[in-house]
């Protein structure tokens, strides 16, 4: 099973930041067990969430050459939980490229203005076309954006 977690772009910053919103909805599979009855996005999700993000930042970024993958979590603060029926206004940022290319992102997550989580994660960049095909994901990059016509 794949888990995207982004449901739409709403903000590109190319090397610097980006914007995006994931919908909690109750068909979610990872709700039935967490919790039962007591429906909660687990808080490792909102995290790969925002690494998804950070993979979509990079690869528009590359021109869809490179892709993002995740090393360390270097720090994650959950405030409250998101909970079935939320949208999650997630927003990374892009704070230290080091000599060695490694990349470290700041990122917030909030429902209705409220903070839910904030995590610090450090990573590195790989060809993209050594993990998928990159004209797919640019046209999936385009559908996130909205940047299509039926």
């Amino acid at each position: 099973m794949r888990f995207l977690l982004i449901d739409r772009i709403v903000e590109v910053i190319p090397g610097k930041s980006i914007k995006g919103i994931k919908n909690v909805a109750m068909s979610e599979d990872f709700l039935e067990f967490h919790f039962p009855r007591n429906p909660v996005m687990p808080g490792v999700m909102l995290i790969e969430s925002f690494v998804q993000l950070a993979g979509w930042l990079v690869g528009a970024t590359s021109e869809f050459k490179e892709w993002f993958l995740p090393e360390q979590i270097e720090k994650a603060k959950f405030y409250s939980f998101a909970l079935a029926g939320d949208q999650v206004e997630l927003e990374v940022t892009l704070t230290n490229r080091d000599e060695n290319g490694r990349l470290t992102f700041s990122a917030t997550g909030q429902v209705l203005g409220k903070k839910k989580v904030t995590t610090v994660f450090s990573g590195t960049t790989v060809e993209l076309d050594q993990l998928e095909t990159p004209s797919d994901i640019e046209h999936m990059y385009k559908v996130l954006r909205r940047d299509f016509q039926l």
